[in-house]
């Protein structure tokens, strides 16, 4: 059975996933965990020192954004639930959803986004390039922050909402504090998994377990805007299993869910 890029974002939430996806004929997701074999290993976990498409998936099942892009490459709110913009266009007020949470408890305040975003800036092309225009940012209460540009730019909610690598994801502000040239060691995000780190394995097993206190918005889910809602308790990421015919082999027996990139020819048993 082939699944649709949409589907596969719906079910492991992996939305920026491309090329064919194959799942076996048998239950989607076994036990309610769901197995999948992913493209290549997940050698860094720190999606913003990175461009790895791999630590780019790894993002969006850990971390939110402010903003998404959906199928018609339109710009979406995602954490964000308004925003205003100057006459002059140099001033951006934004304002987040309640009850944005992190994975350890602490609800996602403004403070958390400037810090995040002033790390992503560093490191991302598009992000620098946004930077340049930006004189300061500020937060005026805990769920609202403001970007103040020297001169009017054309590209902030394209900058804010890119798709991918890399992605501006938000994480805690003691953890977007960290160096952006030094990769992170906390992987706390607010997003609708929870990284089991005392379950990673490099070059073998990654783990996802649902947040159960993840708010998805209310749209149906389109790219990586919309609702992200959560459909099994368990995702697992089968790093080892890298020969394309044991991949095929282990789909046909159900071991594996989902082959996220299937060879183009294989030998049929």
């Amino acid at each position: 059975m082939t699944l649709h890029r949409r589907t596969l974002a719906r079910a492991a939430l992996l939305a920026l996933v491309a090329g064919a996806t194959f799942a076996s004929s048998t239950a989607f997701a076994q036990n309610n965990v769901l197995r999948i074999v992913p493209h290549s290993n997940l050698a860094i976990l720190d999606p913003i020192w990175t461009t790895a498409y791999m630590s780019r998936n790894h993002g969006y099942m850990v971390y939110d954004t402010l903003f998404g892009t959906d199928e018609k490459s339109q710009i979406k709110p995602q954490m964000v639930e308004s925003w205003t913009e100057s006459a002059d266009h140099r001033l951006w007020t934004f304002k987040l959803r309640k009850g944005l949470e992190f994975h350890d408890g602490k609800p996602v305040t403004s403070e958390d986004v400037v810090a995040s975003l002033a790390r992503w800036g560093k490191r991302d092309a598009m992000g620098s390039a946004l930077m340049q225009f930006v004189q300061r940012m500020d937060t005026p209460a805990p769920d609202t922050f403001r970007i103040f540009l020297g001169e009017a730019c054309g590209f902030v909610l394209e900058a804010l909402g890119k798709p991918s690598s890399n992605v501006p994801f938000i994480m805690p502000r003691r953890v977007a504090e960290t160096d952006a040239f030094k990769q992170i060691e906390d992987f706390t995000g607010s997003g609708p998994y929870i990284f089991k780190k005392d379950e990673f394995k490099p070059g073998d097993k990654a783990v996802y377990l649902k947040n159960p206190k993840y708010l998805p918005r209310s749209e149906p889910p389109s790219g990586t805007a919309g609702g992200k809602r959560v459909y099994v308790d368990r995702v697992e990421w089968n790093l080892a299993l890298r020969d394309a015919q044991a991949q095929v082999n282990a789909l046909q027996k159900g071991e594996v869910d989902i082959v996220e990139q299937p060879p183009s020819t294989t030998t049929r048993p």
